[in-house]
């Protein structure tokens, strides 16, 4: 068994992944509203978001679907002394995913682009789990 607080590196990128997205979300709603393209009471709410800013909403709620099951999982091979290599390196393209499917969703949201990344992290996300499972079983 193998005990990596490197394991929580790629948690800490994320994280950060998260703050800029908000950071974005933020100064592009100011932008908005001081543009006269969208009201302060558009954000009371949530109800409408302006066109601009959409898939940077969609984005952040994007950023507290999968991303948790990652964190989950890094903590719970952390603690289970399962945070080797393979379960580093795992993380480590999970979040390159991570940051490569939010650029392409806030810039041009292409689709053709966004699905293939989406699934690949939910594929290596679902092998971060795998090993744990099997590190599990085997001892």
């Amino acid at each position: 068994m193998q005990h990596s607080t490197a394991i929580f590196w790629p948690v800490i990128v994320q994280v950060a992944l998260i703050y800029v997205v908000y950071y974005l979300l933020f100064t592009r709603r100011q932008v908005a509203v001081k543009a006269g393209r969208a009201r302060l009471s558009q954000f009371r709410d949530n109800v409408t978001e302006p066109e601009e800013t959409r898939f940077l909403k969609n984005n952040l709620t994007n950023q507290y679907e999968l991303p948790v099951l990652f964190i989950a999982g890094c903590i719970a091979n952390y603690v289970t002394g399962n945070a080797g290599m393979v379960a580093v390196l795992l993380a480590w393209l999970f979040v390159a995913l991570r940051v490569a499917h939010a650029v392409i969703h806030v810039g041009e949201n292409r689709l053709r682009y966004r699905v293939p990344v989406f699934i690949a992290g939910y594929t290596v996300n679902g092998l971060l789990w795998l090993w744990l499972a099997v590190n599990l079983a085997i001892n």
